[in-house]
């Protein structure tokens, strides 16, 4: 998609605490009924504020994000994940960063720095998941991981578009690395699995915020090495 989107309110949830200085939005997914996506909200030490993914939201929401801090930082984990990222990025004047691969791909549409351009802090930890061939970037901040399509946490549902999902792979009784992102992305699963087992063994943190699906709020780690081994 060479044209940015412009700015759309979609159907998105209220700003939810989810630790001190980290809050999230979700939404469903344009277009696939019953997936939802979910945005975070990071407040760093300066009081400016990081996003990690990109939700459009109505004029009451997004007064309420604006007292949090001021919005300064997009990561846009990986290129599947910019539907909404320029036009967020231009609405609150926020410098967009993504994985080195995508700054190209992403250009027509959003002016992107590397990845590696991110200022950092102890609170905030970058990783790169090399497995993938989009090299998503996932955050620990605080005491949760941030991820895109790393993890997903997604239930079977009812209904056509929930046997179709159930089929694709992408839902499930636990969590996952859902078969059609292993397909599309998965250059190198054994390398995916070193990174889970890696960041599993990290001190510090203990929750998950998937982009899609539930967040998983105790035992991360167990998660992460459970979901390892079946890679």
């Amino acid at each position: 998609m060479a044209t940015s989107r412009p700015w759309t309110v979609y159907r998105p949830g209220p700003l939810t605490p989810r630790d001190d200085g980290l809050w999230t939005i979700d939404d469903d997914i344009p277009g696939i009924p019953g997936a939802n996506r979910r945005m975070s909200v990071v407040k760093r030490p300066d009081g400016s504020l990081l996003f990690y993914n990109a939700i459009p939201v109505d004029d009451a929401t997004l007064a309420q994000v604006r007292a949090l801090g001021t919005p300064a930082q997009l990561v846009v984990p990986n290129q599947y994940h910019a539907l909404d990222a320029a036009a967020f990025a231009h609405r609150l004047g926020l410098t967009a960063y993504c994985p080195a691969v995508a700054v190209e791909k992403l250009a027509p549409r959003l002016a992107c720095q590397p990845i590696t351009a991110l200022p950092l802090d102890p609170s905030l930890r970058l990783f790169r998941v090399d497995g993938f061939s989009t090299h998503e970037a996932v955050l620990i901040a605080g005491k949760s991981l941030l991820v895109a399509d790393l993890l997903t946490n997604a239930p079977h549902a009812s209904g056509l578009v929930g046997l179709l999902m159930k089929l694709a792979g992408f839902t499930g009784p636990e969590p996952k690395l859902p078969r059609p992102v292993r397909k599309r992305v998965g250059r190198d699963l054994p390398a995916v699995a070193k990174l889970m087992n890696d960041l599993a063994a990290l001190d510090g943190w203990s929750r998950i915020i998937p982009s899609h699906g539930g967040v998983i709020e105790t035992g991360g780690p167990a998660t992460l090495r459970a979901v390892a081994s079946t890679l």
